[in-house]
């Protein structure tokens, strides 16, 4: 295990894991909260290493039976603390297992068939082989819910109290729960499935990185681009995250970034998930210089060395603000958190200044220096949630490639057809009005009264007299 430890650069503790560590290693429940980037995947891991090789496993238990189940809000999460996992545990001969969403649903099923030591995963794909029979939860002897509030925010609570109503009684395994917020909806949760947890709570009242380096901008919508453009090109941006609210909004962006040199691309909810992989593999290694995400990408990501966040809109809720810059300055690192106050997202800005407890040092920049863009810009629209509008009326469209629009004296083609068409049926001749009888001003009304005082009905003249 120390040697595992060493491997992944770690020489000191951070405050989180020099207080979670000497409970859990000793057997005993937690429940931390510590702000994002402060070590708390690798506090539970190197707990669960530590009791899983000092406690084996029971001689009735089965191959398909994993010792240890961690659950995770996000693939991606997952995903890195798979990775994670592969690290420290690498001389541990424990095996691992993953279990996600969207990806090898077959692969990951032999996999589990095979036996693992850890399942990690999401709570739906769990179920998911779970209720198949492909393993069982009986003989678990470490549970970890990470992120737990971000467990609730999804709608995954009913999925997680399935699971570990599954698990032996909490006195039988050792808990460890982990969250950004230990709200009251997540004590309840601890107390209700743990076996008498230590609250460690980490600097709640300093909620941002000391470290983060932070700026807001007031630009108007259309120099927010510009400005942004500028920003990465000034910082030569090798590592940057961009957050946006919506993710028609990311696609526009990387179609800007990369129309004015930057190499860039949009992660959002709708990416497949291989081609996610691929994007934060590509931005791990430093292949991609910007990666503009909404905030499926502001939680549980560990990717070193982010240099400069940029809040291109401002998050609607205060927390995310905390979650989005926390990619930057992790583990004692410095860096920068950069936001555009525009005037369709600036009324959130108290709020976060009241989260953050404390003002946002305000930038400002000269419009004159903001570059001019390709003519790859697309202006992003305030609309971004709506559609693009109902496609042109059909006897445009023909206008739109190129073809004379229709004018007044020349009948269109379709109104041609039907001009033949109508030759070759007998006409209908229309109605005629007879005129009125030259001197025979009076109106209709009068007229029609004096034929009924002669004994005439309506619209008839004088009756002849009857005949012999």
């Amino acid at each position: 295990m120390a040697r595992g430890i060493a491997d992944a650069g770690f020489e000191r503790c951070t405050p989180i894991q020099a207080e979670t560590l000497p409970r859990a290693l000793a057997g005993l429940d937690v429940a931390g909260q510590a702000q994002t980037g402060t070590g708390k995947t690798a506090a539970f891991l190197v707990a669960l290493f530590t009791h899983l090789l000092r406690y084996p496993a029971s001689a009735e238990r089965p191959g398909t039976s994993p010792r240890a189940l961690i659950l995770a809000p996000t693939r991606e999460l997952a995903i890195q603390i798979h990775r994670d996992a592969e690290v420290l545990g690498q001389y541990t001969e424990l095996a691992l297992g993953l279990a996600y969403g969207g990806v090898d649903y077959d692969k990951q099923r032999r996999d589990l068939q095979a036996g693992v030591d850890i399942l990690i995963g999401t709570p739906g794909r769990i179920i998911d082989y779970f209720k198949q029979h492909v393993f069982d939860l009986r003989h678990a002897q470490v549970m970890v819910l990470d992120e737990a509030d971000r467990m609730f925010d999804l709608g995954f609570i009913k999925d997680i109290r399935y699971l570990l109503r599954r698990l032996p009684a909490p006195e039988f395994r050792l808990n460890m729960l982990f969250s950004a917020t230990l709200s009251h909806r997540v004590l309840e949760l601890a107390y209700e499935h743990m076996n008498d947890p230590e609250l460690i709570r980490i600097e709640p009242e300093r909620v941002t990185a000391d470290r983060v380096r932070q700026v807001i901008y007031y630009p108007a919508m259309e120099e927010k681009a510009p400005l942004l453009v500028h920003n990465l090109r000034k910082t030569e941006a090798t590592r940057t995250m961009v957050f946006v609210n919506t993710k028609r909004l990311a696609e526009r962006l990387e179609r800007v970034l990369r129309a004015n040199g930057i190499v860039a691309a949009a992660m959002s909810g709708d990416v497949p998930q291989r081609k996610r992989m691929r994007m934060l593999r590509e931005f791990h290694e430093g292949k991609l210089a910007v990666l503009v995400a909404t905030d499926v990408a502001a939680r549980g990501l560990h990717i070193p060395d982010v240099s400069h966040v940029f809040n291109y809109d401002l998050p609607q809720d205060a927390q995310d603000y905390v979650h989005r810059i926390g990619r930057t300055a992790r583990a004692g690192a410095a860096g920068d958190a950069v936001s555009f106050g525009c005037e369709q997202y600036v009324e959130s800005l108290p709020e976060i200044e009241a989260f953050i407890g404390q003002r946002i040092p305000v930038g400002s920049f000269d419009p004159a220096e903001l570059p001019r863009l390709r003519s790859g810009y697309l202006a992003p629209r305030q609309d971004d949630d709506e559609e693009d509008g109902p496609p042109p009326p059909r006897h445009r469209r023909g206008h739109e490639k190129g073809r004379p629009e229709r004018r007044a004296g020349r009948p269109h083609a379709q109104s041609a057809v039907r001009v033949e068409r109508s030759e070759s049926k007998p006409a209908i001749a229309p109605v005629a009005q007879v005129p009125a009888p030259a001197g025979d001003a009076a109106p209709a009304k009068k007229r029609r009264r004096r034929r009924r005082r002669h004994g005439g009905g309506p619209g008839s003249g004088p009756q002849a007299p009857p005949a012999g």
